[in-house]
């Protein structure tokens, strides 16, 4: 009997196919969102334009990633999540086909907008998806590794893409992309969950209530600010090797996927911190992210420099992004499922400032040096609404390990 009971609570915390279907699925998403900082020249050569006018595709993906994440989240709380996510990968995977065959510019940013709203909707019912899949026994388990995909795409997605672009055209790496969507989208048809039960789901006034919390916005704006600083040096990393340290583009991959392993690490790390220390780890990646950035502005026409702060930015600048996730989810109480949904938009709002006032300023007198000067500004504005937060938890006397 124990034998067989043991072998009966194996197969029910066995971690079913689907879940690793989305995590492919994540993976695609994230290397899709900032594939474009690795092929800015070659995509600007094309479009005859400049690389400060075509890293404007990834300020209008995260545009669509504002809107797409809470809306989509909420004009699909009773819809069967199979259907939602099938229709999200096909949508993906027809803009990523528009992408590479449009030779007008303005079709591509219109492109790269539906397809980040479709991403949006993928990210914010895929990891309810997961959860319901894998049971209440495997649900932490199933989560860490749809997220780890879209994590996983810094290290190895984004870094091939540019290279994939630098071989057979940048058009090729969006048709990879588009491709794999599509086979990802016959994984989720075959294996996704057929039906979410009405019962369970909130109802949008209960999830909108959330809004009213104004710790949920602290944390909000902690996250916008956060993304702001990092990604702004991510999107134009090719113009600091580049132009800033005189590098080859052949050394564009090795610093994508030196950002990536360190973002990777530090998620990890910082996820595991923050369960018992929360603001303390937070405060330590924003002091620890500013003395990168600013390390970025004073070294970054030296090579190896350069390549090992870009290296530790990545480790520190994102580390505290799931633990902001934690702290919205928690302050989101009863209205998990919005509260969930609107760190992944507001990630993408601090990227679309970022990223759009870096693009600003390429032409004005700081040059090459935008990146550097906008992830100084943000990673001091980060402590502004971080400080308030956590002064307001502590005058509450609500700081416990479970905070």
């Amino acid at each position: 009997m124990t034998t067989q009971a043991a072998k009966t609570s194996s197969r029910t915390t066995r971690t079913p196919l689907v879940i690793y279907v989305l995590a492919v699925g994540t993976f695609l998403m994230g290397t899709t969102e900032f594939v474009v900082a690795g092929l800015l020249p070659e995509m600007a050569a094309d479009f005859d334009t400049t690389v400060a006018h075509t890293g404007t595709a990834i300020t209008v993906f995260a545009i669509g990633m504002i809107i797409g994440a809470p809306v989509m989240a909420m004009a699909t709380l009773r819809v069967p999540r199979r259907l939602t996510l099938t229709i999200a990968l096909a949508v993906f995977a027809a803009g990523h086909i528009v992408i590479a065959i449009t030779p007008i510019f303005e079709v591509m940013l219109a492109s790269r907008i539906v397809t980040a709203v479709a991403t949006g909707a993928f990210w914010a019912v895929g990891s309810a998806a997961a959860a319901q899949a894998a049971g209440p026994l495997a649900q932490s388990r199933a989560l860490g590794l749809v997220l780890g995909g879209g994590m996983l795409s810094n290290v190895l997605g984004v870094p091939l893409g540019s290279l994939s672009g630098q071989l057979i055209g940048w058009r090729g790496t969006f048709w990879a992309l588009a491709v794999l969507a599509l086979v990802v989208m016959i994984g989720i048809a075959r294996l996704g969950p057929r039906q979410s039960s009405p019962k369970t789901l909130p109802s949008l006034r209960t999830e909108l209530r959330v809004l009213r919390n104004g710790r949920l916005w602290l944390t909000l704006a902690t996250c916008a600010s956060i993304n702001a600083g990092v990604l702004s040096v991510y999107s134009y990393i090719s113009i600091l090797i580049v132009d800033r340290a005189g590098m080859s583009a052949g050394a564009i991959p090795i610093a994508l996927v030196a950002f990536g392993v360190g973002a990777l690490t530090g998620v990890i790390l910082g996820g595991r911190l923050g369960d018992t220390h929360p603001y303390l780890t937070s405060f330590v990646t924003a002091s620890v992210t500013l003395l990168a950035c600013v390390g970025i502005w004073a070294f970054s026409e030296q090579a190896f420099a350069l390549l090992a702060l870009l290296t530790l930015l990545g480790f520190v600048g994102v580390a505290a992004n799931p633990i902001m996730i934690s702290l919205a989810v928690r302050f989101g109480k009863d209205a998990a499922t919005l509260a969930a949904a609107m760190p992944t938009s507001i990630f993408n709002l601090g990227t679309a400032i970022g990223t759009g006032t870096t693009s600003a300023l390429l032409s004005t007198s700081l040059g090459v040096l935008a990146p550097a000067a906008v992830g100084v500004f943000f990673s001091v504005v980060t402590f502004v609404p971080l400080t308030a937060l956590a002064l307001s938890v502590l005058a509450s006397g609500a700081v416990r390990t479970s905070d």
